[in-house]
């Protein structure tokens, strides 16, 4: 049964983005998980047809989408394979800021070439010393006439070799007290002086997103590319991270989805003792567990997508959603390789990928104890 927020010009845009999808990525996904990159190619072809970004206001080149149209490019997305998590970030998590806390001078500036695909974006909040505590973070940027001055290092950037404008979370105020008082978000662009990047970080999955560590040694970013005020980023980043969650679960809710229907192929393929392997009621057993456990995440995530749309403030929903849909998903990855036998365990079967993209989708995006955290302190204990 469709969702109740896809209407029908949704449906018409997920079989358009589909044949794009089967065009231009599924024959060569592979290869760039080889090559461990997603090339810029791919993403101009992106924005030249119009799915990049599609929120945006028509003012800055944007289509005026609804979030509908971003739920359906992110599972289209993640039907082809995880590492395109990148693409999602910037339409719907990285983008977000700067339309919603830039200058107009700023948008005028960034938004177009981010619907375009001329510029890639990241977003920098974890540092070697610093993830779920946001607090915490030891990257400053202190102010001196035009520019501020930005030292630290920041790692696990998702899109972080191809990134052109990083939307990095950094204290303007160190001595501030509580801390979080004293974190601003500051957009650094590519070629600015004292900024590098280190390696492409090897990753157990994702191996075709650009993963990486960034460098800030006297970094000098203009006073102009302070993104709303002083002080207030940790309150923006709150303010963001709901959808940021929320697309982390409708992505592994996807992954289940697609490793259930590969397992569900195979079992049915697959002959053992005399019998299709999928009549043995110990694996329809497995298979039946599964689609419930599917069934119940797809229902919960379409409720919580749709209160989303509405403008509700879900935090503790998208919580619950994000770890639980997580969570799920690395169970269906488990059983279905098991499933599927030694083959589960050969790279030439797509299971096996699933299988080691799908665990730190309970990782990023906050982890799945700082979920259960957020939701108990909305129980009333």
């Amino acid at each position: 049964m469709a969702a109740r927020y896809l209407r029908e010009e949704h449906h018409i845009f997920r079989d358009a983005f589909r044949k794009f999808l089967e065009k231009e990525a599924y024959p060569y996904y592979d290869e760039w998980e080889r090559r461990g990159i997603i090339p810029r190619s791919f993403w101009a072809k992106m924005g030249e047809n119009g799915f990049l970004c599609p929120w945006v206001d028509e003012a800055y080149g944007g289509l005026n989408a609804d979030f509908a149209y971003s739920v359906v490019i992110n599972e289209e997305l993640e039907k082809v394979g995880s590492s395109l998590v990148g693409i999602g970030l910037h339409n719907d998590i990285v983008t977000p800021y700067i339309a919603s806390y830039g200058t107009e001078e700023q948008k005028q500036k960034w938004l177009p070439k981010c619907v375009s695909g001329e510029l890639i974006t990241a977003i920098a909040m974890t540092e070697p010393g610093a993830g779920s505590d946001l607090a915490n973070i030891s990257t400053t940027a202190i102010k001196e006439g035009d520019y501020y001055i930005v030292n630290g290092q920041k790692t696990f950037i998702t899109n972080g070799i191809h990134a052109d404008l990083i939307v990095v979370a950094c204290k303007t105020d160190p001595h501030a007290k509580p801390p979080h008082r004293g974190i601003s978000l500051l957009v650094v662009e590519r070629d600015t002086p004292g900024f590098t990047r280190g390696r492409k970080l090897e990753k157990v999955g994702l191996h075709a997103q650009d993963t990486a560590e960034l460098f800030f040694q006297d970094a000098k970013v203009p006073a102009h590319n302070l993104l709303g005020e002083e002080g207030k980023g940790f309150y923006y980043l709150m303010e963001k991270l709901q959808q940021e969650r929320l697309v982390v679960a409708i992505a592994a809710q996807t992954a289940a989805e697609v490793m259930f229907s590969l397992t569900k192929q195979y079992v049915k393929q697959r002959s053992a003792f005399g019998r299709r392997v999928s009549e043995f009621q110990t694996v329809q057993f497995r298979l039946a567990e599964m689609a419930t456990e599917i069934a119940l995440g797809r229902t919960f995530v379409d409720r919580v997508i749709e209160e989303h749309i509405a403008g509700k403030q879900i935090v503790t929903e998208v919580s619950m959603a994000k770890w639980w849909i997580t969570e799920m998903a690395k169970r269906v990855a488990a059983e279905a390789m098991q499933l599927h036998g030694g083959y589960g365990y050969m790279e030439e079967y797509e299971i096996a990928r699933r299988y080691r993209d799908i665990p730190v989708s309970a990782i990023y995006a906050g982890t799945n104890e700082m979920m259960k955290t957020i939701i108990a302190r909305q129980l009333d204990l």
